[in-house]
């Protein structure tokens, strides 16, 4: 629910403009002017700039995640294929190469959203691209245990600003509730790379012996080299910010400014100070949809990384089980982009990330008690788990962003949550323990506590949400107006006339 107060509103926008790459400026508001003085955008212009931001801003950033994604978790296509046994890795060496990953990509988020706010997006983004291509490339070739630790520590470095740094140049294009249907269409290529992550590998592996190589370095080698190469095509094609998109004219620019400031009620936040900091580092919101989102990353990557294994020791064969892994994830993508269509008609997010919840929960009860069900019933629990994760991870996210307000405040916002919720990653990276193969009880038993750890983190913050709603309608945080207009133009959703949605 979006319910607006009709408090006086002291933001003043008269000195506020567009920078034109052409060397132009549009002024959003008119001198003197109030936002509400402004005349409606016509339905007709907003329905084509919004279908020109559509054609332009998911496709690249859509396709880029596909490769993004498929680069973080093909090693557990290559484990199949004989990393392991060709490195000389044994014991619990395989979950340390997969946990040396995250601890740079969780430090490295919030510094990479700060600094993309400062660098055209379609530059940084390409750029850490490359970077991450070349890491990739470097597992295919490396002799030893040491090799592969340092690559996947690199790996997390450059791939630590591609998934916030998305979220947050997506966000700044769209209203509250535009959002989750299109953002689940950016998020469902990722949930492909499941899939394509399988045929590839399949694929892929047929080259052994080829060079010299085994098939499992051709998987990173070729993966590798693809990336590079649409990085560096893809820089020029990515949207930068709204204020600097080319594919829009100025007038077009200015009324994309337009839609989603008048949309976040006044909720700017453009400029970084001490105020500013502690109101983002402060935020209780933040901080509940980072434990919200440890929940969903960790059943998101215990599916990636360990689905190609369990299917293996269902008695498959590596091919086999390479090209079952395919079905549940196309079915996943299917049910994510149905939900964000359905959650942004009703404006609701809360109750759809609950049912993902307890959809995902059947899935890994199932497979606690594999030993008293058939090798069917154990494939479809693959289904539900990954489906039902899928249907509640791009909720969580996009929920956090509707509820965050300003630049920076959204930046920030999206790279904390995704890196402290990426403490799901090294929890899904240890809890796979080879000496428990194949009912792995300790993994499935805390994936399941996970989800309802996200549950009640969920709950939480709906709860205060509501209550901040009602504070916010009965004055509670009228005391805000005294501020001076300097502080007030730079609150964020702190300003008293912002309201939350659930």
């Amino acid at each position: 629910m979006d319910v607006r107060s009709e408090k006086p509103y002291a933001m003043d926008f008269s000195s506020e403009k567009i920078a034109m790459t052409e060397g132009t400026t549009v002024n959003t508001v008119q001198d003197g002017d109030s936002d509400r003085d402004l005349e409606p955008v016509d339905p007709a212009m907003e329905k084509r700039i919004l279908r020109k931001c559509d054609l332009r801003v998911l496709p690249v950033l859509a396709v880029l995640y596909l490769f993004a994604f498929i680069d973080r978790i093909n090693i557990g296509n290559a484990r199949i294929q004989g990393l392991e046994k060709d490195l000389g890795m044994s014991g619990h060496d395989y979950n340390i190469a997969l946990q040396v990953f995250f601890i740079p990509y969780i430090l490295f988020e919030v510094p990479s959203n700060i600094c993309m706010r400062k660098v055209r997006p379609s530059t940084w983004i390409s750029g850490i691209m490359i970077g991450w291509g070349i890491i990739t490339v470097c597992q295919g070739v490396t002799q030893s245990f040491a090799g592969l630790v340092i690559c996947r520590t690199l790996l997390g470095v450059f791939e630590a600003g591609f998934y916030p740094g998305c979220i947050y140049l997506i966000t700044m294009y769209y209203k509250r509730h535009e959002l989750q249907t299109r953002y689940n269409l950016f998020f469902t290529m990722g949930v492909l790379s499941g899939s394509f992550s399988g045929l590839l590998a399949y694929a892929l592996a047929k080259m052994d012996g080829i060079g010299g190589y085994n098939g499992w370095r051709w998987i990173f080698i070729i993966e590798g080299l693809a990336t590079i190469v649409l990085a560096a095509i893809a820089k020029f094609f990515i949207a930068d910010w709204p204020e600097q998109a080319k594919f829009l004219t100025p007038d077009e620019r200015a009324i994309v400014v337009r839609r989603t400031r008048e949309d976040m009620v006044g909720a700017k936040m453009d400029r970084l100070d001490s105020k500013a900091r502690r109101r983002i580092f402060s935020d209780w919101k933040i901080w509940c949809g980072a434990i919200a989102y440890i929940g969903s990353a960790e059943t998101g990557y215990s599916t990636a990384f360990f689905t190609p294994t369990i299917l293996k020791q269902l008695g498959w064969t590596s091919v086999k089980a390479q090209l079952f892994s395919i079905p549940p994830y196309a079915m996943a993508a299917v049910v994510a982009v149905t939900v964000g269509f359905l959650s942004d008609r009703l404006r609701h997010r809360y109750t759809f990330s609950i049912i993902g919840i307890c959809i995902n929960t059947i899935g890994y009860s199932l497979l606690l008690a594999q030993t008293h069900v058939s090798v069917a019933v154990r494939y479809m629990a693959i289904y539900l788990i990954i489906v039902g994760g899928f249907i509640y991870q791009p909720l969580i996210l996009i929920w956090l962003q509707n509820n965050l307000g300003g630049h920076y405040k959204r930046g920030i916002g999206a790279a904390m949550q995704v890196g402290l919720g990426n403490l799901g990653g090294i929890v899904a990276s240890n809890i796979y323990l080879a000496d428990q193969a194949p009912t792995y009880p300790t993994g499935f038993g805390t994936s399941i506590a996970f989800q309802w750890l996200t549950a009640l983190a969920l709950t939480a913050f709906l709860v205060g949400l509501m209550r901040e709603n009602k504070k916010r309608e009965e004055g509670g945080r009228d005391y805000r107006y005294n501020l001076t207009k300097a502080e007030q133009e730079n609150l964020g959703d702190d300003h008293p006339r912002f309201r939350f949605v659930y």
